[in-house]
């Protein structure tokens, strides 16, 4: 398991419950403008739909039904499952500015609105047109999207990650941690006092009289053995440098 993917279950943010999604990624500041702390906006109704029946990823091709661009073929770039959208690359376009200020009104800028999953299609790759698809299993027990008009199998689409990592075709480099180290039980409790416990591996910090002439401003002492010292495993005349 890599250790990206670790912090990034560590760094995971917790959501309220009346909490709005949107186009911007949860708990960044676009979205913390949206959604401030402490504020409560209507709740939107969203059309249930199950992971069995979704059936639309980030990379497919698809025809748009309805709007301004309706007919037109184009990429899905972004996917938001929790309100059923799906955010194509130059399609369904709106014009806003950014970097506005006092003595400017800022730069205008093409932006891509969301569509409802009811509102696009999947392309079949045999003849480029829309068509609905099912979802099937293979001989081997793959469940695969196939479209209802040709019987052609549409396979999901490897869609590059932000960082331009492919998790399938992801091999583990010797700095990487694999599955089974990070899976591994190493620690076993045990019901013993501090007194039964064997001294640590790591010897303690000792210095030669030769040491202590090169260092003044730390002195030597020594002690006899006292329970603290049997403990750390030192022998009798030992001298622990104490700053």
């Amino acid at each position: 398991m890599r250790l990206s993917a670790l912090l990034a279950l560590a760094s995971k943010v917790t959501l309220p419950r009346d909490y709005r999604y949107g186009m911007s990624r949860p708990g960044s500041l676009a979205d913390k403008r949206k959604n401030p702390p402490g504020t409560r906006r209507r709740r939107v109704a969203v059309e249930p739909v199950s992971d069995e029946e979704w059936h639309l990823f980030c990379g497919d091709r698809v025809e748009v039904l309805e709007g301004k661009d309706a007919g037109k073929q184009g990429k899905v770039v972004q996917v938001i499952r929790q309100r059923n959208w799906v955010v194509l690359e130059g399609l369904n376009t709106h014009y806003r500015y950014v970097g506005k200020t006092v003595d400017s009104r800022g730069t205008m800028i093409p932006s891509e609105a969301p569509l409802l999953h009811r509102q696009v299609k999947l392309v079949d790759p045999v003849d480029r047109k829309p068509t609905d698809v099912e979802w099937r299993f293979t001989e081997a027990g793959e469940r695969v999207r196939v479209s209802t008009r040709s019987g052609r199998i549409i396979p999901k689409p490897e869609f590059p990650r932000a960082d331009g990592i492919v998790p399938e075709t992801w091999t583990d480099g010797p700095k990487d941690t694999s599955v089974e180290d990070a899976l591994e039980r190493t620690y076993v409790p045990r019901l013993k006092t501090l007194e039964e416990e064997p001294p640590r591996s790591r010897p303690p910090l000792l210095q030669t009289p030769r040491e202590s002439q090169e260092f003044p401003h730390t002195r030597l002492l020594d002690r006899h053995l006292n329970p603290a010292h049997r403990f750390l495993g030192l022998k009798e005349g030992a001298s622990v440098l104490t700053l």
